[in-house]
């Protein structure tokens, strides 16, 4: 019996390799900033949202307690005291079955051991390659206390995973990074002068060279706009553009978080806002010699995007980010770009934190991915074009990850 369309679609979506273009995580070589196992899954900022719901205890008291100690508090109230039905909590039975282990058989303990039995550097292979990983991207930040000296003292780098120039403090906290850059020897002041913003291109530069970062990125609030007369604005007006078309990279904007709404949950505690995609036209409109990257963080602003990409062809979607990477918004999501783009953008990025969650992001967005392309080809059959399984590979091998990489080159889709 010859392999229906949808099988062949699946078939290939499975086998393909994919450039996960943005994520949390970090190079082996920078030790215990990579994060993995069952304690990091369960205190990921998603179910600790969801678990502050239902907890008995006070958050206060959550925080004062270790890791492990929180992990058991998840556990017990989402896996144990409620059924796990939410995507996040889908996640963590995904993981642990794509890893041969059956969560129902297992207690926090046994899990804890099986991690404990894991050769690291055979972990982060085998999570790899089931998830059928080509490369991964990271988010590296040099005002991170953390990171950067893992920079400072260079080591070996493992190919498969590249670099992403992280830049927030630098346009949302002006002031105060102003004083860090002269610390760090930029020769810059309060005032963005000429003379400043040209010492934030040489950091820039700097730094781009030092991890030899892919692009640069930033996450903005729902109240930015551009054009304005603001910090924000002048920077990435006499900096951050500058930089971008000399170097020859894309500026990544991820658009519309509300940080700290609940700061009592922390990093779980940020939320969404409708972002106005304005400041976006405006940006493609008077820098067609700029490449933009832009994933929203609000349903509502999915089409004006769509719409937006269809006009500017310095845009690229990507990614069902945070609060839209749940299967319903991914579907709606990746078909609408379909219908409306074609293959030219990204339908997905993990932004995992942890190593393990790339398993199932993936093995879910693979499934919603194929089977929204399975429903064009068959329309496009209807109406008399048989695709081909070279057309096939063609077209899933754009959408994991080839788009992107012409889209950084500067190719035309």
């Amino acid at each position: 019996m010859a392999e229906s369309l949808p099988a062949r679609v699946s078939r290939i979506v499975q086998a393909t390799p994919v450039h996960d273009i943005h994520t949390h995580l970090y190079d082996p070589a920078q030790g215990e900033m990579l994060l993995w196992g069952i304690d990091e899954l369960l205190v990921y900022h998603y179910l600790v949202s969801e678990a502050s719901r239902q907890m008995e205890m006070p958050l206060e008291k959550f925080w004062s307690a270790s890791k492990q100690e929180q992990a058991e508090h998840v556990w017990k109230t989402l896996f144990i005291e409620h059924s796990p039905v939410s995507e996040a909590c889908r996640g963590i039975l995904t993981t642990l079955h794509l890893l041969g282990i059956e969560p129902r058989k297992n207690d926090l303990k046994s899990l804890r051991n099986w991690y404990a039995s894991q050769n690291p550097q055979d972990f982060i292979n085998r999570v790899m390659d089931k998830a059928n990983l080509a490369s991964i991207c990271m988010t590296n930040s040099p005002f991170d206390p953390m990171e950067r000296p893992t920079w400072d003292r260079g080591f070996d780098r493992d190919p498969r995973f590249v670099a992403a120039l992280r830049i927030d403090p630098l346009l949302v906290a002006w002031p105060e990074t102003s004083v860090w850059l002269r610390e760090q020897g930029y020769d810059v002041s309060r005032e963005l002068s000429d003379q400043t913003l040209g010492e934030v291109r040489r950091f820039l530069a700097d730094w781009t060279a030092r991890i030899d970062s892919r692009y640069c990125m930033v996450s903005l609030p729902p109240s930015f706009t551009w054009p304005a007369d603001t910090e924000i604005a002048r920077l990435i007006e006499g900096a951050v553009l500058p930089h971008c078309r000399e170097q020859g990279q894309a500026f990544a904007l991820m658009m519309g978080v509300k940080r700290a709404v609940n700061p009592r949950l922390r990093m779980a505690g940020d939320g969404v806002g409708l972002a106005d995609l304005n400041a976006l036209q405006a940006l493609c409109a008077a820098h067609p010699e700029n490449r933009f990257l832009v994933t929203c963080l609000a349903r509502e602003n999915q089409h004006e995007l769509v719409v937006l990409a269809r006009k500017f062809s310095n845009l690229h979607p990507f990614g069902c980010w945070w609060f839209t990477n749940t299967p319903q918004l991914i579907r709606e999501i990746t078909t609408m770009r379909l219908e409306l783009l074609g293959t030219s953008f990204t339908p997905q990025h993990s932004d995992a934190r942890v190593l393990d969650q790339v398993l199932y992001k993936w093995h879910h967005s693979r499934s919603i991915i194929a089977d929204a392309l399975s429903e064009k080809y068959v329309a496009a059959a209807e109406a008399g074009w048989e695709v081909t399984d070279t057309e096939i590979q063609r077209d899933v091998s754009e959408l994991l990850g080839g788009g992107f990489q012409r889209f950084l080159s500067g190719a035309r889709q």
